[in-house]
């Protein structure tokens, strides 16, 4: 696809196996995942670089096993924490703060990043990597909703490619490989369980508690994202991502709640035929399809049997309950600068949520409120687009 965010990948010189792969975000539910995958295929990755956030013990384990070169933490704190859990005469090279995800994001003998760190903090690592003409797994989708535009471009001067670990947008990127132009495209149909709450009213909603939203029933899931499906808003986020990778309004790009899980998203053409994709509810599966892209190997996932699924069903999703998928819309129909607005006021009010400072139904409500206060800005430049999100991060702690 011309339009497409980097380099289509299957026209592009890939690195050779094995592949020198640097993880950032090695301690959360896509870090376990992707290690699965590697060590269940040793010959294929070098593990050169991973990155924690806070979690130094964690991360001090997993080197230990895999004996990376570097490894990065969020602060001095967790360094400390980190060296004390390494073994024995194990000393990798030990870097600190966002300025060390982005150097891990650019080691010059890594050939693929894996970007996972949660919410915006991805978006400057997934930048340096684009900028460095990496080969980037990209299971951040914060890194374009804050500055898909950046990335576009940095992608094209450099030669960077994209391959989307979200399972949405991975299956979309499998439905869109070598089926025609792209006035050949009639949409893109991304699919959501409609999480723990789906068919639940606002009257319900208004006293739902934290651990009632955490428990997502198909997918296993970090504690922010969780909150996000609950919310509808990984939806929405999902939804501007899929319009930066594929270069599309969001008038083509649609949302049906199927709560199964089984098909991933779907590609519609203009002759009115679908391709969708369908395997169970496993990041395992896309995050392998990447990094040994354009190779298929083995997971440990069952077999998808049809038939012992029985049902699949769909349904449209219900904006009045769970307003943050129309607010994401509205939002990048809007400008720029606004997603990134609607950004920074999610992960703040997902934080209070999760602290128990506020309701499950003053999320949406915060969002709203904020995007009716911006007046769009120019974020033309990186530097741009993260004031913003720190200006407004400022803003809504101080009013809450």
């Amino acid at each position: 696809m011309k339009t497409y965010i980097s380099s289509w990948p299957g026209t592009s010189d890939l690195p050779d196996f094995p592949r020198s792969i640097s993880i950032l975000g090695a301690t959360g539910s896509i870090g376990d995942s992707a290690l699965k995958v590697i060590r269940k295929h040793p010959d294929l990755f070098i593990v050169t670089a991973l990155a924690g956030g806070r979690n130094g013990a964690k991360l001090a384990e997993l080197c230990n096993e895999f004996r990376p070169t570097h490894a990065c933490v969020l602060d001095e704190q967790t360094r400390q924490i980190f060296v004390d859990n390494l073994a024995t005469g194990y000393s990798p090279t030990i870097l600190i703060g966002p300025a060390g995800y982005e150097e891990l994001a650019t080691l010059t003998e890594v050939d693929c990043v894996l970007s996972s760190i949660v919410g915006a903090a991805g978006f400057g690592p997934t930048l340096a990597a684009a900028k460095a003409g990496k080969m980037i797994g990209l299971a951040n989708k914060e890194s374009l909703v804050l500055g898909g535009h950046i990335i576009r471009e940095a992608c094209s001067a450099s030669g960077a490619i994209i391959l989307p670990v979200d399972s949405e947008h991975n299956a979309l990127f499998q439905g869109l490989a070598g089926h025609g132009k792209d006035e050949d495209l009639k949409r893109l149909i991304l699919t959501a369980s409609g999480g723990p709450f789906r068919g639940k009213d606002k009257r319900f909603l208004a006293n739902v508690t934290r651990d009632q939203a955490l428990a997502h029933p198909n997918w296993d899931m970090g504690a922010k994202i969780s909150i996000d499906s609950a919310t509808l808003m990984n939806k929405g986020l999902e939804l501007i991502e899929a319009c930066h990778l594929y270069g599309l309004p969001p008038e083509q790009v649609d949302v049906v709640v199927h709560p199964q899980s089984i098909i991933h998203s779907l590609v519609e053409y203009v002759d009115g035929s679908q391709l969708a994709h369908l395997g169970h509810p496993d990041m395992q599966v896309p995050i392998a399809h990447c990094l040994c892209f354009p190779d298929r190997v083995q997971v440990d996932v069952p077999q998808l049997n049809l038939a012992q699924v029985g049902n699949l069903t769909f349904e449209e999703a219900d904006l009045q309950a769970f307003p943050c998928l129309r607010l994401a819309q509205e939002a990048y129909a809007a400008g720029p600068s606004h997603p990134i607005v609607l950004n920074a006021i999610n992960e703040v009010a997902v934080a209070a949520f999760l602290n128990e400072t506020i309701r499950f139904l003053d999320i949406p409500d915060m969002i709203e409120a904020g995007l009716d206060r911006h007046t769009s800005v120019d974020v033309s430049t990186p530097e741009a687009v993260l004031a913003l999100d720190r200006e407004v991060r400022e803003q809504t702690r101080a009013a809450l």
